[in-house]
Parts: structure tokens; sequence; C-alpha cells
């Protein structure tokens, strides 16, 4: 079943919905992930996005959202203007990335205290996104719903005890995915979420022992 907005399209500043209202929440997803103001962002375009980014307002749609505006937000004709008052320090390349999906970006960012994120994703049409890899891992992350993140090591246990507090607050899980590099090292885990978790909840996903960070990301 389609509901009206898969009809009709999102409530955005044009021309497209594939450029500009998804670079816009691949930018703001990005934001989100670092968890902090962006000083800069280098950004990787393939595809149809690095073809067109100009002249369909792309670069001006992703720096938007990186400056954490909406795909509605008005201002977004004057994203770079205004991230060059805020003293963000941006730039575009173009790439080729081997089966990647046409609307592909891979966006870099360093905070205002030093902290990094390097958030690859694509605009899959309709103002839809797709987010695949966060900092080296394999991920699958639409922003439609809230979503609870640890960084963990990959030891028996540590998801079963994280589930565990979730299922104690009553929050359920819509969708899931563990990614890791290499076994018993480092891995991470995405749980998308009906809820918003509360700060009780992460408080004590933080808690588990063999949990480096857990962290949410809203809904977009």
């Amino acid at each position: 079943m389609h509901g009206v907005f898969d009809i009709v399209g999102p409530v955005m500043i044009g021309p497209s919905s594939s450029h500009t209202a998804g670079a816009v929440r691949l930018g703001l997803m990005a934001r989100k992930i670092l968890g902090e103001p962006a000083v800069k962002a280098e950004i990787n375009l393939h595809g149809s996005f690095a073809q067109t980014y100009r002249g369909h307002g792309t670069d001006k749609a992703l720096i938007a959202g990186i400056l954490g505006f909406s795909p509605e937000d008005e201002r977004i004709r004057d994203a770079l203007m205004l991230a060059q008052q805020q003293g963000l320090d941006f730039s575009f390349q173009t790439v080729n990335l081997e089966g990647a999906h046409p609307n592909t970006a891979v966006i870099y960012l360093v905070g205002a205290t030093g902290r990094v994120a390097r958030v690859r994703g694509a605009s899959v049409g309709g103002g839809n996104i797709l987010i695949t890899n966060i900092d080296g891992y394999s991920v699958e992350l639409t922003g439609q719903y809230p979503a609870l993140i640890t960084i963990h090591r990959d030891r028996p246990g540590v998801i079963t005890q994280v589930t565990q507090i979730l299922s104690r607050y009553e929050v359920n899980i819509a969708f899931m995915r563990v990614s890791r590099q290499n076994r018993g090292e480092t891995a991470m885990m995405i749980m998308e979420l009906d809820d918003q978790p509360a700060d009780e909840v992460m408080e004590e996903c933080r808690e588990v022992y063999e949990v480096e960070n857990a962290f949410t990301i809203p809904a977009i």
C-alpha cells in the first residue's frame, strides 16, 4: 500500500526529489551520525550526483543537510554561502565507485570537538535515502525510524544484553543489523526502533561491559 507522499513526493525545495530532497537527508543523516556541528566536510560524488550536482543543486542540498536544514527549508538555495559564514570548510570531488547506486555520496565530516564520521549513502528516489556504510562498517539505515547504534567488542552475549534492556523498557525493534570488520574485534550494531529511546535506556546500554559507545540517531 502506498501513502500520499509515495505518490506526490515529499514536501521539499526543488528541483528534484532525488538530487535535492534526498541529498538534504543524506547530509542531515551524516550530521546526526557525527553528533555535533561540523567544521569540515569532504564530499565525494558518484554517478549522476557527480555529473549534475551543480545544475541540480545537489551541492547546496548536501551542505544544507550538514548544516541541519530540513528538505523543505527555504535556506537550501543559500546553503553554500551560509556554510561559509558559519565557518564550515567544505569541498566536493567526483569519484567512480564500482557497483554503487548512481546517486551516491561519501561524506567525511570533522566536528567541532575533533570527532570524525565517514558516511556513505544514496538517494534512492522520492526523497528516500539508504545509508550503506558508517566508518567502515556495512549498514542499512533509512532514517525513517529512530536508531540506536552501539560500538562494542565482538563477544557472545553483548547483543542479548542490549536487547534485554530495550525489552525491559518496552522499546520495540523494527530492524536490526550487526556488522564487524574482523571476528572477535570491534562490531557495530544498528537497531531501528519504533520509538526514540529515553535517556535512561541509553545510560544502561552504555553500562554493558563490552559496549564502547552507544548513541541514538533520531528519525529524519
